[in-house]
């Protein structure tokens, strides 16, 4: 049986691409699957998808949402890393209550950028202290939503992006 998984994403668009270059040594398996994003909305929280499309294309904001960002951090017992944000993340909730359709998120959701997938990496000691070196971002911006869809593990493959500033 096909197992499909569909979930909304800011996809990064950074300029020196350090996250990718990061992602693209350390974590190979993951770079292929998807590019670097933070998770909008778990596949549990958009269903039904027509009407929280439908909400994402009534979004107009008058400028990117901005999320800042600590450094590196460990997980899973050490096995995985990303990046977390720092601080209110009060744009970030505000785009999910609008794309959820909810006055209070029924779910908390930290923004994050995942640089190694405990499930196909391991981040060593080693690892670890050399991406501590590199100059991470430490803010993000983000103007377009994209529901995105993995089929039985696979690539994900964007279905439909939404610019969600509008002039």
């Amino acid at each position: 049986m096909e197992k499909i998984r569909r979930q909304l994403t800011l996809f990064i668009n950074e300029p020196n691409g350090i996250i990718e270059k990061i992602r693209a040594t350390f974590n190979p398996i993951q770079y292929q699957l998807i590019p670097a994003h933070v998770t909008l909305c778990r596949e549990d929280e958009i269903e039904p998808i027509e009407t929280t499309i439908s909400r994402i294309k009534s979004i107009s904001l008058k400028k990117p949402i901005r999320i800042e960002f600590g450094n590196a951090e460990r997980f899973a017992d050490g096995k995985g890393l990303y990046i977390s944000s720092f601080g209110e993340n009060t744009e970030f909730k505000a785009l999910r209550k609008l794309v959820l359709g909810q006055a209070e998120l029924q779910k908390e959701q930290i923004p994050h950028i995942t640089l190694m997938h405990p499930r196909n990496s391991t981040c060593t000691d080693d690892i670890f202290e050399t991406i501590k070196t590199y100059d991470l971002p430490t803010e993000l911006k983000f103007g377009k939503i994209s529901l995105i869809e993995q089929s039985n593990g696979g690539k994900w493959k964007v279905l439909q992006q939404f610019e969600i500033v509008k002039e």
